[in-house]
């Protein structure tokens, strides 16, 4: 199998996580593959039409994606607990809190694009949007710290961790730690995991 992806991508470092969580990162290869909105990557157009990080080849070339499905792929490779719960309220809790985070980082990238446009061409409407999302949802993730593991973790706690990390990679004027200290100390104590310490971002785009 093999793996498009990019060291900075967040989406593609949730991927890594629960594949070093669930001792599968060695099952695939990963390949580099740059993209940007004005130059499509042909060779991951191949295989994905929407031409999107992450995306993983299966041996017979079926392609999966996105990464909520590629995560739950990896995690059905192997004998060991399992990152997502099986059936019930657990599993549409652990479904609830990826899609929450996943959603999240969503806003953060189309906040850090229009962030990134000369100042005149920023909308200022879209920038107080995207900042009162950000606050709403960093409270209410405050608020379930509580509930969020660190031990037997779930893919729920991998796709918070992942966007926390994200502002403290692209967007650490934000502060998300401020007036959150139930956050704040989970979140210390989760990027201290051996997955997380091997996904750390770097190395161009």
């Amino acid at each position: 199998m093999k793996l498009h992806w990019s060291p900075r991508s967040p989406f593609v470092r949730k991927v890594m996580v629960c594949a070093y969580e669930a001792g599968v990162a060695d099952k695939f290869e990963c390949v580099r593959s740059p993209v940007a909105m004005d130059k499509p990557n042909l060779e991951l157009l191949h295989d994905n039409p929407l031409s999107k990080l992450p995306t993983l080849v299966l041996d017979d070339g079926f392609a999966l994606f996105d990464s909520s499905v590629i995560c739950e792929y990896l995690d059905s490779l192997h004998d060991g607990a399992h990152l997502f719960p099986a059936a019930g309220r657990e599993r549409f809790i652990a479904l609830q809190q990826q899609a929450f985070a996943d959603g999240l980082l969503d806003v953060l990238l189309l906040w850090r694009q229009e962030r990134n446009k000369p100042q005149s061409q920023q909308r200022p409407e879209w920038l107080a949007a995207f900042a009162v999302k950000s606050d709403a949802s960093l409270d209410s993730l405050d608020k379930l710290a509580p509930q969020l593991r660190l031990e037997a973790i779930q893919i729920g706690d991998i796709a918070i961790a992942c966007v926390l990390a994200y502002y403290d990679f692209r967007l650490p004027d934000l502060q998300w730690r401020e007036g959150r200290p139930a956050l704040t100390a989970w979140h210390a104590c989760f990027a201290e995991r051996d997955s997380m310490r091997r996904t750390e971002p770097g190395g161009g785009e």
